[in-house]
This record gives structure tokens, C-alpha cells and sequence, in this order.
């Protein structure tokens, strides 16, 4: 059975139906994630991020956690019954046997201590619950590429830097923090502060997201101007595929460098909390829709807003594209500055580095900034 798990997740391509395949590997996922799940539940002080605790409701969490249990356990049940890739739904199976014996969705979560060090697979978890679901189906119901499977290649790339990524939000927010502090904790204005915290909900909304595209401009210009930047800038250009997965390839240096200089005008200008909450629900939204394999255009609006065509561009190999859509949100600032692709073709023909020279791997990309001898 390991030795199969294993082979499927080291392959790629279209799972082939009517064998079970498709049906186990959504039970096998959805045990996996509930057995992670009871382990959050029973060290909350260690697996969950103190600001995610304050935000989402315990009993919700339970129902979801009990209705994953049911259909991985139903349709592992199912499969096996019907002699459909056993391996695998007795994989998920155990998952789900395992995750009752935990305690399952009842674990009681008591009191606990609040400033210990943790990893934050709760947030691993409902992020990849939550994308998979949404973006999975939306890829499918808007292909671009509709020939591109879930599993296309280098997947595990992707997932892996998607894991890591998620695991150290702590280190990444402690980090981040310190140095917005550091570096700019002198530049606060109490009565500019008092002002933008003021404003109207939607005024606010607006002005966050006008102020960190901006940055996120500049800094996106300058990883690719600044041949030392572009070192770690690459290894997120190393995609050849675009899906709700891919945008995760990032290096950790870059994702530090980036969120401290888009963190430091927030924290000067001193958004109010709802304003910066909405602003986390639509950079996270568009960060991995505009990586989507979607066929997404939006008419007129796409020289106003990013949009999946504006961003499939930048990381495109064509040569018309190169250096060009560094926007996050507002695609008019890429006119406004004179860094739009201007192509008459409708999309991209491939993506990537020109001359694929970054390796393939989490670990060789994580070391490629510090080996690469270009």
C-alpha cells in the first residue's frame, strides 16, 4: 500500500475513471486533512495559529471535520465494497479509523497557554480545503487549458513549497512584524493615522489596496531589474503550468522581502482591523485566481483590474511579455507606468523562465538564489 502512495504521488497526468481513482484520492485527501485535523485539536497551543483561533468558530470547524469524516469513510467504504482501488480507499479508511480513535470532531479543547511556539497547520488545513475546492471546480468550469490535469507536472513542486509556505505563517509573521518595526516603526503619524483609520469601510478598502499595489509594483520591478533580486524571483517564474497551485512557488527570502515592504505603509498609515482583514481575504483571492488555469478576461475591466489573462502574461516565455504586468490588483498602474504587455494575441503560448535553467525540486529551488552561477 506505501509503496502505491508513494507512486502516486511522485506521478502525474489524468486520473483514469471508473477505477476509483478519482473517488479515493478525494477520500484519501479528506482523510489526510481530518487526521491533521484531530491532531490540531488535541495540541491547539503547538498546531494552531493564535490569530486564526480568534477568528473562526470551534463548533463550525466540528461540523466540517464530522461531514469530511463521513464521505472519506462512505466513499472509502464504497470503493472497497466494489473492489475499486482498494489500496487506496484502505488508505483513507485508516486515516478516517485513526482520526475517530483520536477523538474525532468531539476532542474537548481546553484551556492552553497562548505565546508558545507553533506551526500553522491550521491554516494549512482550511487553506487547502478551501482552494481546492473552490479553484479546483472553477478551473473545470473555465478551463484555459482544458487538456491540463489536476496532477499536471511538477504538482509536487508546487504543493510542497504550498506546505512549507503554510507551516511557517508563525515564523513569517513574527519575522515580518520585527522588521516593519525596525525599520519603520519611526515613520508613524498619530494624526495621519487617525485620519486613515476614519475613513469610510469601502474608502479604506480601496486605499489599502491602491497603497500595497503600488509597493508590490515596485518591488515586483525591482526582482526583475536587480539581477540579485531576480535570483530569488525565478524560482516563481520556474512554473511551465498555471493553476490555483502554482502561485506557491515562492522562495522564503522573497516571501519575507515582499510581505515587510507591503506590511510597513499598512502599519504606518494604520488601517483599521476590518480594513486589513478585507484586504487579507482579497490578496489571498486573487494571488491564486490569477494563477488559475482560468479563461478569464473581464472585458474592459481587465485594463483596470489584474485578472488571470493580465497575470498568465507575466509569466510567460513570449517575448512580447517579458518584464511586463507587475501588478497585483490594479492593472491600470502597469499602463499608467508603461509596463503592459501589448500583444495581439489573446493569451500566452508558454510559460516560465526563458532557457529553463532553474531545477525542479522544493530543496534545489529553495538553495538555486545561493548556487546559481549565471
Amino acid at each position: 500500500m506505501l509503496e502505491k502512495l508513494n507512486e502516486l504521488t511522485e506521478s502525474h497526468g489524468e486520473l483514469r475513471r471508473g477505477r476509483g481513482l478519482v473517488s479515493g484520492v478525494i477520500a484519501l485527501s479528506l482523510g489526510v486533512l481530518c487526521f491533521l485535523g484531530v491532531l490540531a485539536f488535541h495540541f491547539p497551543e503547538y498546531l494552531t495559529t493564535p490569530q486564526l483561533r480568534k477568528s473562526y468558530n470551534v463548533d463550525t470547524i466540528r461540523m466540517v471535520m464530522f461531514a469530511a469524516l463521513v464521505i472519506a469513510g462512505g466513499i472509502s467504504l464504497v470503493n472497497i465494497i466494489f473492489n475499486r482501488s482498494r489500496w487506496l480507499s484502505g488508505a483513507a479508511f485508516l486515516l478516517v479509523a485513526g482520526t475517530a480513535l483520536l477523538g474525532g470532531h468531539k476532542v474537548p479543547v481546553n484551556d492552553f497557554a497562548d505565546n508558545t511556539p507553533y506551526i500553522g497547520l491550521d491554516w494549512f488545513i482550511l487553506d487547502l480545503l478551501g482552494s481546492s475546492l473552490i479553484f479546483i471546480f472553477i478551473e473545470k468550469l473555465f478551463a484555459l487549458r482544458k487538456d491540463q490535469p489536476v496532477f499536471r507536472a511538477e504538482w509536487q513542486t508546487d504543493f510542497h513549497h504550498f506546505i512549507v509556505n503554510h507551516m511557517i505563517v508563525g515564523f513569517v509573521l513574527l519575522a515580518t512584524n520585527l522588521m516593519v518595526h525596525k525599520f519603520f516603526g519611526w515613520a508613524g503619524n498619530e494624526g495621519l493615522r487617525g485620519w486613515v483609520e476614519g475613513l469610510p469601510f469601502w474608502a479604506g478598502v480601496l486605499l489599502i489596496v491602491l497603497v500595497a499595489d503600488m509597493v508590490q509594483y515596485w518591488t515586483h520591478r525591482a526582482y526583475h531589474e536587480v539581477p540579485l533580486l531576480w535570483r530569488l524571483h525565478a524560482v516563481h517564474h520556474s512554473a511551465k503550468s498555471m493553476d490555483w497551485l502554482a502561485g506557491s512557488r515562492q522562495h522564503i527570502l522573497e516571501l519575507l522581502i515582499t510581505r515587510t515592504l507591503i506590511l510597513a505603509p499598512i502599519y504606518i498609515l494604520g488601517f483599521s482591523k476590518e480594513v486589513i482583514d478585507a484586504y487579507i481575504v482579497i490578496v489571498g483571492f486573487q494571488a491564486v485566481f490569477n494563477h488559475s488555469n482560468v479563461s478569464v478576461r473581464l472585458g474592459p475591466l481587465r485594463y483596470v483590474i489584474v485578472t488571470p489573462n493580465f497575470h498568465h502574461w507575466h509569466h510567460s516565455q513570449d517575448q512580447e511579455a517579458l518584464d511586463r504586468n507587475y501588478s497585483a490588483h490594479f492593472a491600470f498602474i502597469d499602463y499608467l507606468f508603461g509596463t503592459a504587455v501589448k500583444s495581439t494575441r489573446l493569451w500566452p503560448e508558454r510559460y516560465g523562465v526563458l532557457g529553463d535553467y532553474v531545477p525542479n525540486g522544493f530543496i534545489r529551488q529553495f538553495k538555486f538564489p545561493f548556487t546559481w552561477k549565471g
